[in-house]
């Protein structure tokens, strides 16, 4: 299995092609290096952190410590696309609210599958403890 078979790095991929473009097409040529290259940075980070947290999945800890990361990069890409909304630098309410959701979705997914390898670890521990 590879990370790229992962809903939450499958949804990441499409954010963080349809946050570029929006970045790209959409602000106002002020915002590209502005708020519009902190946005681009956030998302690319959420994907990043995906992968390399699946290529350390042997090593529990790490896979949750990047997990963790990886949601705290969708929350704040929630924010900049927020801000860029609520600035006026981003004027189309569907693109918004499409983006919006998309991200609330995506970090619902993180925080379930964070959970699910969280407990994963938990009961890996517990077992050893029963061995011991």
């Amino acid at each position: 299995m590879s990370y790229r078979n992962l809903r939450i790095w499958k949804l990441a991929r499409e954010l963080t092609v349809d946050i570029h473009r929006l970045t790209i097409e959409q602000l106002p040529k002020f915002e590209l290096y502005e708020e519009g290259s902190q946005i681009r940075r956030s998302i690319k980070s959420v994907k990043a952190n995906i992968v390399e947290g699946y290529g350390r999945r042997r090593y529990k800890l790490e896979f949750i410590r990047f997990l963790a990361f990886a949601e705290s990069s969708c929350d704040e890409t929630t924010d900049h696309l927020e801000t860029l909304f609520e600035t006026g630098s981003l004027k189309d309410k569907f693109i918004y609210n499409h983006l919006h959701d998309k991200l609330r979705l995506l970090g619902k997914q993180i925080h379930q599958f964070l959970n699910s390898v969280e407990r994963s670890h938990q009961s890996i521990r517990e077992k050893n403890e029963t061995y011991e």
